[in-house]
């Protein structure tokens, strides 16, 4: 499996196994008790599922090779299919959840209290919060010197639309629970209806954040900002190099990157690589009586030099590529 597939790839897939479950369960509980709550949290569960199928239809086909349709391959595949996850969360989950919620207030219903929905409930919130904690485990192992706000800034879509999912899964769970209990107590099925709706604006909250983060990256999101400065500081560490101009990058999938820039060539340090001292001396005392020779060696010179640039461009690419392996494409100008 590839690096690319093996990000995200685990937390999604025990998202999916863990949420087909906790959606059968709710449905049994929401169709004997018939509360709105239960009915918000299993269009929830239901909607969590399909969304993580459409996360790993993303993440296998953002491995696909380079093709001439799509020569920089098919890693923002996984930011599409995580846009479509992420919309369906807000039409499918939320719009579904807050019209059964406002309803359930202009309609009268009556909840049946059984022992069910509170092992329903449990059940829900061990599978669950076990999802959340594999999300976030591998949050943590991926970015485990940063703090919470950087690794929402630098986390996968797919591992942060779960992380997010479960996250809002739990604290539904909650809800759910004191809502049905506040509707038993008081005798007011209001409180279930207001259940159901606290549920729908959990819900809308992830969707706007993740159709945001995913929408940054389709759009040509740049690499991080330490990130650049570090390709920066490599290109101009060069003695051939005197400074990068007009530097651009890209994402071409997540962890990967393309760069484009332009950079202004230190003409002393590439007469050296040309021409080494001494034997640049031995030519001058051939021909400096010889004027046809003279004529002759500038234009070997004046052919050798655009070469030896290029030359030492390859060279440059291929010592980025190795110190930076998320840089998959590089361009490289001269101003």
């Amino acid at each position: 499996m590839s690096i690319q597939k093996m990000v995200g790839f685990g937390p999604v897939v025990a998202a999916l196994l863990g949420n087909t479950l906790v959606t059968a369960i709710k449905l049994c509980a929401s169709i004997l008790s018939g509360s709105s709550a239960m009915f918000a949290e299993t269009i929830h569960s239901f909607a969590d599922t399909l969304n993580q199928g459409l996360l790993l239809i993303g993440i296998h086909r953002s491995t696909k090779k380079a093709d001439s349709q799509f020569e920089y391959g098919y890693g923002n595949e996984r930011f599409f299919w995580a846009l479509i996850s992420a919309c369906g969360i807000f039409f499918l989950g939320a719009g579904i959840t807050a019209y059964n919620g406002i309803n359930a207030f202009n309609t009268s219903h009556e909840i049946t209290f059984t022992p069910i929905i509170f092992i329903v409930l449990f059940l829900s919130l061990l599978i669950e919060g076990y999802t959340l904690w594999i999300a976030e485990s591998n949050l943590r192992k991926s970015f485990p010197d940063a703090a919470w706000h950087e690794r929402f800034m630098l986390a996968d879509p797919s591992t942060l639309a779960v992380y997010l999912e479960d996250a809002v899964a739990v604290i539904g769970v909650l809800i759910a629970a004191a809502s049905i209990t506040l509707s038993y107590y008081t005798k007011n099925p209001a409180w279930d209806a207001i259940g159901a709706v606290l549920i729908s604006i959990l819900l809308i909250s992830v969707a706007v954040t993740l159709i945001a983060k995913n929408r940054s990256y389709l759009i040509g999101r740049a690499m991080p900002a330490d990130l650049q400065e570090e390709v920066v500081t490599f290109l101009t560490s060069d003695p051939a190099i005197e400074k990068v101009i007009d530097f651009k990058s890209t994402v071409l999938g997540f962890g990967l990157y393309r760069i484009k820039c332009e950079i202004e060539f230190n003409g002393p340090a590439l007469f050296q690589e040309a021409f080494q001292r001494e034997a640049l001396k031995d030519q001058f005392e051939e021909i400096k009586d010889d004027y046809e020779a003279f004529k002759r060696h500038s234009v070997d010179y004046a052919d050798r030099i655009p070469r030896l640039m290029g030359k030492k461009i390859d060279e440059i690419e291929g010592r980025l590529k190795k110190h930076f392996p998320s840089i998959q494409h590089i361009d490289i100008e001269i101003n």
